[in-house]
């Protein structure tokens, strides 16, 4: 797809218009979402998550910050091949199509025009609506290729396709396990370690609900799992249900259910090496994506050594410890450590876990090959930002660090 040129004019109106985008850019975003949920069509309503909506919600600064980061850098689009990589994954994710761009378009617009008020002159709008369009151009076409590279792959699909639930597994007090096949028989294709799965789930007296899961199983087989906390209601958004979609997979979704699911997408993902050491940090439901690359290391026989270091409240809070278990006591090169924040009187240590309290960046100097591994770590916000600035100021090189976080990574370094 030819993709046209942003002219000079456009280039520097947008650009001049970065620092209200700084100071103005959630509140654009936010109206934004509220225009396109007062829209009537449904299919575009759909492919927004609305537990993720709320006054403080994740999708409007991530929006903001992509909309500020794209005027800043207008002129050096270069500077954007990782931000535009990761939203064509996350679109393709949720089965975004060329058809939807015009209705985000004049959403977005008119977004800007209300919130800039007598700032949004005719001048800024237009340069505003071509800079769109030029995006939108370049996320369609690689989009297409996506979607193309899924169609083409063995087992790949796009679209919906019909997964039947083989079992449920209870992992903890809060998190349940979902062993998922294709209805159709066929094979799944092969993914990332560290993708997700996007279920449409339909919740009656709701409506259809579009939520991301990661994959916690590693790729190659004719099955996949999900592994899914039950989460309380999200405090910045009240129109939201508490833990809505998971309180229907935990609740009314068993063996036998059916579930319409899209391919695995998303940038984050485990990098084969050479034989550097790999460290594996995860805190809670954090656990999904570091299990998946711990499969994926044992059963593919890698030479590197692994830590796998994971943290949970306590006994009753620790998912996958047999697992994990089993994967450690079947690969020499893996050791596991486990943290429990504030062990109950039945857990014992040596047991059930290696050492009271939190990961601290202290422990990992001490304990870990900081100036030679691989660091890739999941958890809550406040672990995330630990890591996030603490292995840099530890000097690991930013190559090596990897992480996944359902929300602006910006956040992470406020």
């Amino acid at each position: 797809m030819e993709v046209a040129i942003l002219s000079e004019r456009t280039i520097r109106t947008v650009k001049s218009s970065a620092p209200i985008l700084r100071e103005r850019g959630v509140d654009i975003a936010r109206r934004m979402y509220e225009i396109l949920v007062e829209d009537e069509d449904e299919d575009v309503k759909a492919l927004f998550d609305q537990s993720h909506h709320g006054e403080a919600g994740a999708q409007p600064r991530a929006l903001a910050g992509a909309l500020h980061a794209y005027a800043e850098n207008v002129d050096r689009l270069d500077e954007l091949v990782p931000m535009i990589e990761r939203i064509a994954q996350k679109h393709v994710a949720l089965g975004v199509l060329p058809e939807h761009y015009p209705v985000v378009g004049r959403a977005l617009l008119g977004a800007l025009r209300e919130v800039l008020g007598q700032a949004a002159t005719d001048e800024v709008m237009e340069a505003w609506a071509e800079a769109y369009e030029f995006l939108a151009g370049i996320l369609t076409a690689g989009e297409h290729e996506l979607y193309d590279q899924r169609r083409a792959a063995p087992g790949g699909w796009t679209g919906w396709r019909e997964f039947v639930v083989a079992r449920v597994v209870r992992e903890s007090e809060a998190i349940a396990s979902f062993h998922l096949e294709p209805a159709d028989g066929g094979p799944v294709m092969d993914f990332a370690p560290g993708q997700y799965l996007t279920l449409r789930l339909d919740v009656p007296g709701h409506g259809p609900l579009v939520r991301n899961y990661t994959v916690s199983s590693a790729p190659g087989r004719d099955s996949c799992r999900i592994t899914v906390k039950r989460e309380d209601a999200p405090p910045d958004a009240p129109h939201v249900p508490p833990g809505l979609a998971s309180g229907f997979l935990h609740d009314h979704v068993g063996p036998g259910a059916r579930l319409q699911v899209r391919a695995p997408a998303g940038d984050f993902a485990y990098q084969e090496r050479d034989s550097c050491p790999v460290v594996l940090l995860s805190r809670g439901i954090g656990l999904t994506p570091m299990l998946s690359i711990l499969e994926t290391l044992v059963e593919g026989g890698s030479a590197r050594p692994v830590w796998y270091v994971h943290a949970a409240l306590d006994g009753r809070h620790h998912a996958m410890k047999e697992r994990v278990r089993a994967l450690a006591a079947a690969h020499e090169a893996v050791r596991s450590v486990v943290f429990y924040e504030l062990p109950a009187e039945d857990d014992v240590q040596g047991e059930d876990y290696d050492v009271a309290g939190r990961i601290t960046l202290d422990w990992i100097k001490r304990s870990l090959p900081v100036d030679e591994a691989d660091f890739y770590f999941c958890g809550s916000k406040d672990f995330m930002q630990m890591l996030a600035l603490g292995l840099r100021a530890l000097g690991v090189r930013e190559d090596r660090i990897h992480f996944e976080f359902f929300g602006p990574a910006q956040d992470l370094y406020a």
